[in-house]
């Protein structure tokens, strides 16, 4: 049988980051293309005993439907510790718990995109959120980035020739790709101009507690006093993917409607792994645990880094993140970055393709992502000294 699908789906193509994993799980393979929390960064013990006493003293409570905007409590824990560490959340908001950040892109995206309106984004971006907007038939209009976040001018100039624009989405901290910050200048200027061209901007920040270098930068949120910002927060990074909880605080007539859509995507986030973050948050060591997510990170950071300078030819750059999991790296202009990509793979290396992260997939990039989360210290000496030796032979 022939099949036909909807045009909303089927000009999208899989992700490249899940493909390039398809060849990590090959022999003696280095994966530098994850974007996974480091195996020793859970909290397993308290995990398990967390959900052996919810299950012992609140079984039904566990496996029983609950309400679509989350487990009150949680919410209420939520809502306290995203005004007090982020400065989210004013009276005209409300915040909804959702199955992991990438669902609150979504839900965002259903509730507020037509056909044919525009988002703009960060160039590069996060494919995943890319492919949300794609998959309502968004256009994608890209801002190239500087050091310190988004182009200002350059973003201006958009919203002017996208008079459609329905937000501006960006990932302040620790970006991923770039692992660029954006200065709390920079947020202000965006936050500026998304008023005065009346459009939302939708704050992305699931790496903002895993900062090992420089000062916090306030939230966008915490500047929004004309309820133009949705933020998106995340346990993925702090706690663990796998649980499939974050929360979403927003004004609240989008958050009823993105309930509504909620409800018709999976009635509510899993109810046990809501109930484990609440304990997690409120009977456990959250500082302490997140003081050593720092240190991991911070170390395995600065070992990728010292043999990146070491190794890489002189003619490759790469960002210096003061946080998150992500370093980018650029190739001489006019390089071959897919042939540089494919042949680390057949070298046993695998890194992302910078193309993966590009609104406007026409244009060709010329950089790579590298995470230093996921692998061993071992894997990365040896997987940098790889791609040392392929960037002299390709590129000096």
């Amino acid at each position: 049988m022939e099949y036909t699908f909807s045009d909303k789906i089927s000009s999208l193509q899989p992700s490249v980051i899940r493909e390039i994993l398809k060849f990590t799980s090959e022999p003696g393979m280095i994966s530098f293309a994850a974007g996974n929390p480091a195996p020793e960064a859970f909290p397993v013990e308290d995990v398990r005993r967390l959900t052996q006493e919810i299950l012992e003293n609140t079984p039904i409570l566990a496996l029983q439907y609950s309400v679509t905007e989350g487990y009150p409590p949680l919410r209420e824990a939520l809502s306290a510790m995203a005004k007090k560490r982020y400065g989210a959340g004013r009276d005209f908001d409300q915040l909804l718990v959702v199955s992991g950040a990438q669902q609150g892109i979504d839900l965002a995206a259903r509730v507020l995109l037509n056909e044919g309106d525009t988002v703009i984004c960060e160039d590069p971006s996060f494919i995943g959120s890319l492919n949300a907007f794609r998959s309502y038939n968004a256009k994608l209009a890209g801002v190239p980035m500087d050091g310190d976040g988004m182009n200002i001018d350059a973003l201006e100039k958009t919203l002017r020739e996208n008079p459609k624009a329905k937000f501006i989405y960006t990932i302040p901290n620790f970006q991923n790709p770039s692992g660029i910050t954006m200065s709390l200048q920079k947020r202000k200027e965006v936050y500026r101009l998304a008023r005065q061209y009346g459009v939302l901007i939708l704050e992305d920040n699931p790496y903002g507690e895993l900062r090992w270098a420089g000062e916090d930068v306030p939230a966008i949120k915490s500047l929004d006093e004309d309820g133009i910002v949705i933020y998106c927060g995340s346990f993925s990074k702090v706690l663990s993917p796998g649980v499939r909880v974050g929360y979403v605080v927003a004004p609240a007539p989008i958050v009823a409607k993105m309930t509504v859509a909620k409800q018709c995507n999976d009635v509510h986030t899993t109810i046990l792994s809501q109930l484990i973050c609440h304990r997690f948050i409120t009977e456990c060591d959250l500082d302490g645990h997140i003081a050593g997510l720092r240190k991991i990170y911070a170390k395995k950071s600065a070992l990728m880094m010292e043999h990146m300078d070491r190794e890489f030819s002189k003619n490759v750059s790469h960002t210096v993140p003061e946080g998150g999991l992500f370093l980018w790296c650029t190739l001489p202009q006019g390089s071959d970055m897919m042939g540089f990509c494919r042949t680390a793979v057949e070298q046993k290396v695998a890194v992302v393709p910078g193309s993966a992260f590009t609104p406007d997939e026409s244009v060709p990039s010329y950089s790579f992502r590298m995470n230093f989360s996921t692998p061993t210290d071992e894997q990365i000496v040896e997987g940098v000294r790889k791609l040392g030796r392929l960037t002299h032979e390709m590129f000096d």
